[in-house]
């Protein structure tokens, strides 16, 4: 008899020793036959690079004995690319990536490996899911993340995903037991007021350590910031076509 059971990609960030990653597979595990192909380092911040100057190693990984587990030395984008071509030869049914330790809400998304992973996806019309806890913290508590990475699994997999998107999914940090719910949202316009620490080396020469504030000012309550900030998982379903349609008919009248 043929294996009918959905074939789920497990990607992530954070690398593949991360507990998120591990509270992922877990939770994903019952709805299919589980690939894992994450970083052997931490790889946040990473947005959608890709490795081009240097060579791509591909390792199995004896962290997860029950599965085919790869550990890739590039970017999550990386990681995504190598599973479709030499590892799976194929697409699979769902990508799933995370859960991210910290959140990816608003602006944050375009600098996050977690849903550059998802986009890659998305890209390649895979139905793509990027899942984030609202907690930096190494030995975070993924319990209510992981109920939320059921529920969502399971409507994606009853349901029509569209094309050209994936789901970017942010958790808050709590209890399963007092999640509101879920919510589907729009992206905030927040962003980081960046600053710099300036400071020496041993040698006397400066160096630079990027430091900020998110600036979470927009609290529209479709947002996802305010489904976070009250209690709720926030779903925004995301697109990689970064095209201002809006504009297009005003730029059109520079006559260029």
């Amino acid at each position: 008899m043929a294996n009918d059971r959905p074939l789920i990609l497990v990607t992530n960030d954070d690398g593949i020793q991360a507990k998120g990653l591990r509270s992922l597979i877990e939770a994903v595990e019952t709805f299919g036959d589980v690939v894992i192909v994450a970083p052997d380092k931490p790889q946040s911040g990473m947005g959608h690079a890709i490795t081009v100057n240097n060579i791509l190693r591909l390792n199995k990984s004896t962290l997860y004995p029950n599965y085919d587990a790869f550990t890739c030395t590039g970017t999550p984008v990386d990681c995504v690319k190598l599973a479709i071509s030499q590892v799976l030869h194929r697409k699979p049914d769902v990508l799933v990536s995370g859960i991210n330790h910290g959140e990816n809400s608003a602006s944050n998304v375009l600098y996050s490996g977690t849903m550059s992973a998802a986009v890659e996806g998305a890209m390649e019309d895979i139905p793509s899911i990027g899942f984030s806890l609202l907690d930096f913290d190494a030995d975070a508590d993924f319990s209510g993340s992981q109920w939320a990475v059921r529920k969502v699994m399971d409507k994606v997999l009853k349901n029509q995903f569209p094309k050209g998107m994936c789901l970017n999914v942010n958790i808050p940090q709590l209890p399963e037991g007092e999640i509101q719910g879920i919510k589907i949202c729009r992206q905030a316009k927040a962003y980081w007021e960046d600053s710099f620490d300036k400071r020496q080396d041993q040698f006397g020469k400066p160096y630079y350590w990027l430091k900020g504030e998110f600036n979470r000012s927009d609290r529209s309550e479709d947002t996802d910031i305010w489904a976070l900030d009250h209690g709720y998982v926030s779903i925004v379903p995301t697109q990689f076509d970064m095209t201002a349609y809006h504009a297009v008919s005003e730029i059109n009248q520079w006559d260029i």
